[in-house]
């Protein structure tokens, strides 16, 4: 007869099983890394809009760039999120997904061992999953609205828009297909860059 596993030994468990533990690792890492890239590009897509050329120090923003972004938040995050939502690229409800996630976030960025040992701590892959259709919706809506309105040319003539993939959403599969095991093959990225190289 099998002794009952305690939440202590369960715990143990998930922290000694080699692949349980990179997965876990690799995961959070992702996510975070996918959490920043999201910032990054929330804060700069409506800096490129309200600027105003370059100069040695970057972008030459706007005065508008005060009033109609940053005057809606403490948070350039949150006044860009706002933003967004006021030009039609988002709806309240995606701000409300954008909490979850960062939520969740903040969670394992500051109790990472707990959710790598601990057996009642369990990454929550749909807050990813949420991260990367918020990043793709919004990259899609820029396309359309912004880089397309100003270079038409850009798009062939029977492209289809819903297949399109944006450069970030692209980015974050490779590193996802890369680290775990989504390739068709080990290696096959590496060795078919390698290969165009040669």
């Amino acid at each position: 007869m099998c002794k009952k596993m305690t939440n202590t030994d369960k715990s143990w468990q998930k922290f000694l099983h080699p692949e349980t533990l990179k997965g876990n690792l690799i995961h959070i890492a992702l996510f975070i890394s996918a959490f920043e890239m999201f910032k990054d590009i929330i804060i700069e897509k409506p800096k490129t809009f309200f600027s105003n050329g370059f100069n040695q120090d970057g972008l030459i923003l706007s005065d508008s760039y005060k009033t109609e972004v940053l005057s809606k938040s403490k948070s350039p995050l949150y006044a860009s999120l706002l933003w967004f939502k006021d030009i039609g690229a988002i709806e309240e409800e995606d701000i409300e997904i954008f909490n979850a996630i960062k939520k969740h976030r903040n969670e394992v960025t500051h109790e990472l061992i707990g959710f790598v040992s601990d057996s009642k701590k369990e990454f929550d892959t749909e807050q990813f999953k949420n991260l990367i259709d918020l990043l793709s919706k919004i990259e899609k809506w820029w396309l359309i609205n912004f880089e397309i309105a100003i270079n038409p040319d850009m798009m062939p003539e029977d492209a289809n828009i819903d297949e399109v993939i944006p450069g970030p959403i692209w980015t974050l599969q490779l590193m996802l297909d890369i680290s775990l095991g989504g390739e068709p093959e080990e290696g096959y990225y590496y060795n078919a860059f390698n290969q165009k190289n040669t």
